[in-house]
C-alpha cells in the first residue's frame, strides 16, 4: 500500500511504532537464544549462526584451494578457513507486516530509480519509486566457480554483498570474500576475478576498478602463530585483470598514523575494511591529504576512517571519533563527511555528517522517536541532490529517504521473506538512487 504526506504518516504511526517495538524485542530474543555461546551470538562482523537463520540462509565459505599453503599446522589452517568464511547471513531479523513501498511523498522526494542487492539470492534489482521492479540480474556462485567446494550449506555464498550498475546494463557483483564477477544486462557472465574481493568497489571513468580484497595468512611480525585477515586495495582493468594491489596494513605501518595499530587485535579480522571511495576533488591546504585521486577507507574493527595516497601506498590522514563499527564514509559536495555509525549511539545506529577539518557535527539522524535506527552490521547512506538522505538500514531489510529535518518521505521494506511463517526479512545490503538521466532503455524494453 502506498501512502504519502504528513497526514497519512501520522495515521499509521501508532501501529507502525508498536510493530517496530515488537520487532526490536524479537531481535533481542533471537540474539539471546539458548544453546549459543557469546561468540556464536555476537560475532565481530555482526553475523549470526545458522541455528538462528532460516534454512535458505548461510555464511560464506572458503574454497579449499585457498588453503593449500605449506608449513601450516592443522590449527592454523582451520583458523585461516574460519577467517575466510567471515561474511553475512542473508537475513535473520523478524519481518514486519509491511512490504514494498509504505511511505511515499512524491513532492518531497528526489525522484529516481533505485538499485539494490538483497540477501535472499545472488541478485540485484532495479525498481522505481513505487516499488515496481524494472529489471533484475542474477548469477549463482556455483555457475561461476563450479569446481570450488564449500562446506555445507551449499548455498552459503549465494548472495552479492555489493554491486555496481553500468549505463549499458552490465553489472559488477561481489561474492563476499571470494571474488568479483561482471555480467551483462541479460545476466550472462562476461568475466570473473577470484582474488578475495569483499565489501566495496568503485569504477572509474576509464574503466579501472578499485576493489577491496583480502587474504588470510600468517604475518610473523604481527603474530607468529595465529593467522590474520589482511585487507588490500586492488586495481583491475575493465576486463577483470589485476593491475596492482597493496596492503592496507602496510599503508598504515609506513605512515605517521602507525600509532592507530596499537589498538589492533593481533589475530583474526584485524581491520574489516568495508569502504573504498576515490576522492574526486581536493579540500585545499587545510586538509592536504584530501586530494583528488586519494582513497577514503573505513576500518570497522578500529572504528577509524582514513585517506590513503595510492601512489605512495601510505595513509595521509586518519581519524577516530565517538562512533563504533561504522560503515560507508563518503565525502559530500559541501566538503563534509557522512558515515553510517552502526553502534555509536548508545549501542544503536545513526547517520553522522561532520566537517573533517574542524570536526564540527553538521547533522545527525538517529531514527524516528521512540524507535531508533538500528543495523548492527552493514548499512549505507547517500546524500541526494535535493538535500535528502537515502539510508539503508540493512539488517532490518529497510531503506528510507529522510529530509534535512529528519522526516521520512519514502520507505521501502524488502518483500523477500523466509521461514515457515515468512517471519524473516532478507537483508538489503545497499540501496542507491541512480543519477538523474541514467540510461535504462535496455531495462524498459525500448
Amino acid at each position: 500500500m502506498h501512502r504519502s504526506g504528513r497526514a497519512s504518516r501520522r495515521a499509521i504511526v501508532d501501529t507502525a511504532t508498536i510493530r517496530r517495538v515488537v520487532l526490536l524485542l524479537a531481535v533481542g530474543v533471537l540474539l539471546a537464544a539458548p544453546g549459543c555461546s557469546r561468540e556464536e551470538r555476537d560475532r565481530d562482523d555482526g553475523t549470526t549462526t545458522m541455528s538462528e537463520a532460516p534454512d535458505r540462509e548461510g555464511r560464506w565459505r572458503v574454497a579449499k584451494d585457498w588453503l593449500e599453503r605449506g608449513g601450516l599446522s592443522d590449527e592454523q589452517r582451520a583458523e585461516i578457513e574460519r577467517l575466510q568464511t567471515l561474511g553475512y547471513v542473508g537475513g535473520v531479523n523478524p519481518a514486519p507486516p509491511e512490504t514494498g513501498v509504505t511511505v511515499h511523498a512524491p513532492e518531497r522526494t528526489h525522484d529516481g530509480l533505485n538499485f539494490y542487492t538483497s540477501g535472499h539470492s545472488p541478485v540485484a534489482i532495479l525498481m522505481d519509486m513505487g516499488g515496481n521492479v524494472l529489471h533484475t540480474w542474477e548469477y549463482g556462485f556455483s555457475d561461476v566457480w563450479p569446481d570450488r567446494k564449500y562446506p555445507d550449506p551449499p548455498d552459503a555464498a549465494e548472495r552479492w554483498r555489493r554491486a555496481h550498475l553500468f549505463e549499458n546494463g552490465d553489472v559488477l557483483a561481489i561474492f563476499e570474500g571470494v571474488g568479483l564477477i561482471k555480467i551483462d544486462k541479460d545476466s550472462r557472465l562476461l568475466w570473473e576475478y577470484s582474488g578475495g574481493a569483499h565489501h566495496d568497489l568503485e569504477v572509474m571513468d576509464d574503466g579501472t576498478i578499485y576493489v577491496l580484497t583480502r587474504d588470510a595468512h600468517l604475518i610473523p611480525r604481527i603474530n607468529e602463530s595465529q593467522p590474520i585477515l589482511e585487507d588490500s586495495i586492488t586495481l583491475l582493468d575493465g576486463n577483470g585483470n589485476e593491475l596492482h594491489r597493496f596492503s592496507v596494513l602496510e599503508a598504515f605501518e609506513n605512515s605517521e598514523y602507525s600509532s592507530v595499530l596499537e589498538r589492533m587485535e593481533r589475530s583474526g579480522d584485524i581491520f574489516h575494511t568495508n569502504t573504498v571511495e576515490v576522492l574526486d576533488r581536493s579540500l585545499g591546504d587545510e586538509l592536504p591529504g584530501f586530494r583528488a585521486g586519494n582513497l577514503l577507507i573505513c576500518l570497522r574493527e578500529l572504528s577509524v576512517i582514513a585517506v590513503i595516497d595510492p601512489e605512495r601506498e601510505v595513509v595521509v590522514w586518519a581519524l577516530s571519533g565517538n562512533w563504533k563499527a561504522l560503515h560507508q564514509p563518503t565525502l559530500l559536495e559541501n566538503g563534509n563527511i557522512m558515515i553510517f555509525d552502526n553502534k555509536g549511539s548508545d549501542g544503536m545506529s545513526r547517520i553522522v555528517e561532520f566537517n573533517p577539518a574542524t570536526l564540527e557535527v553538521a547533522w545527525i539522524y538517529r531514527g524516528e522517536p521512540p524507535i531508533p535506527l538500528f543495523s548492527p552490521s552493514c548499512g549505507s547512506n547517500q546524500r541526494l541532490p535535493n538535500g535528502n538522505t537515502l539510508i539503508t538500514e540493512s539488517d532490518n531489510g529497510r531503506a528510507i529517504e529522510v529530509t534535512p529535518g529528519r522526516e521520512t518521505v519514502w520507505e521501502y521494506w524488502n518483500p523477500e521473506r523466509a521461514g515457515e511463517m515468512r517471519e524473516f526479512i532478507a537483508t538489503i545490503f545497499e540501496m542507491i538512487r541512480l543519477p538523474e538521466g541514467f540510461p535504462t532503455d535496455w531495462a524498459r524494453g525500448k
